[in-house]
């Protein structure tokens, strides 16, 4: 699998900063690889088709990356044509007052997907480690002081701690996750948002602040190193995908979700013996209706009247 070589590994300590953020080291045809993620689509609507049938596991797809980094058009063109009463996609935006007064697993432990489905988090439990840390949230949260009067540090090591045990005990449960970060340059980051100005069918996405979170580009890519290298584990690995080049992330993330659904073996169930067994009766019982069918079109068409031709007068 190309994508192999984006895992970060469990207990190895990774720069994200100095990964590749365009597919140049792979020396890979654009034309290819559009090729086989075309292709790729195609086998992951069948392997979504037998795993929802299937049941057996359920798959959450953490998606991240900085602002304007392509997740929601990541989400758009590789997801579009499975079966969407198998996949459901959260878009997780700031905590409401609600779910403030709750834990912060809280509001996405009611999005885990029933098993047989597929949940796709754009955003996800990760923004209560890297935003919430990059930004100085968690100081003003409404809990009591022996949570508060924690360092930094040790605050943010529990949650590490907390997430790695909340997602090892969804595996537990028959659910895999997959967390993928996309890996964009300064650079693109920048393009992007300039064209969310230039176009007017983008000015929607456009805010003003999103400039201040793009002056923090390099503290919050510092805080996504800290955290992906403390959370992600053999049952719950991150990918950090080169992000500047669409084609080339769209067909990487095909690769992971092949490997993720082959991996689950996904069977379409057999019927019980019981069932099987009036099998025959009732393909004989509807082959004699549909040969009635059949029957009764022929002979509706030989009762109806020819029509005459009409011939031309001659003048």
């Amino acid at each position: 699998m190309k994508a192999d070589k984006y895992i970060i590994p469990e207990n190895k300590k990774t720069d994200i900063r100095k990964l590749p953020v365009n597919s140049k080291e792979d020396n890979v045809e654009k034309e290819d690889i559009i090729a086989k993620y075309e292709a790729n689509k195609q086998e992951l609507i069948a392997l979504q088709d037998k795993f929802y049938a299937d049941g057996r596991e359920g798959l959450i797809v953490v998606i991240q990356a900085l602002d304007a980094s392509g997740k929601d058009s990541a989400i758009k063109y590789v997801f579009s044509g499975m079966n969407p009463m198998g996949v459901k996609v959260h878009y997780y935006k700031a905590p409401t007052s609600e779910e403030l007064a709750h834990d912060y697993l809280w509001r996405i432990h009611q999005n885990i997907p029933r098993r047989g489905e597929i949940a796709v988090f754009n955003r996800s439990h990760y923004e209560d480690l890297v935003t919430v840390q990059a930004e100085e949230i968690w100081k003003g949260y409404h809990m009591s002081d022996r949570v508060l009067d924690d360092t930094r540090k040790k605050f943010f090591e529990k949650r590490y701690e907390q997430v790695n045990n909340f997602e090892e005990y969804l595996y537990e449960n028959s659910y895999r996750m997959v967390k993928i970060f996309l890996h964009v340059s300064k650079e693109e980051q920048t393009g992007q948002l300039l064209e969310r100005i230039e176009l007017p069918e983008k000015n929607w996405k456009f805010r003003a602040d999103d400039l201040k979170v793009r002056d923090k580009y390099d503290a919050y890519l510092k805080c996504f190193n800290d955290v992906i290298n403390k959370t992600s584990t053999k049952h719950s690995p991150w990918y950090v995908l080169p992000g500047d080049q669409r084609w080339y992330t769209r067909y990487l993330i095909t690769e992971i979700l092949l490997h993720e659904l082959n991996d689950c073996k996904p069977e379409y169930p057999a019927l019980p013996d019981e069932e099987a067994a009036k099998l025959p009766e009732c393909r004989r019982i509807l082959s004699e209706a549909m040969a009635e069918y059949e029957s009764g079109k022929s002979e509706k068409k030989s009762d109806e009247p020819k029509k005459k031709s009409k011939k031309k007068s001659k003048k």
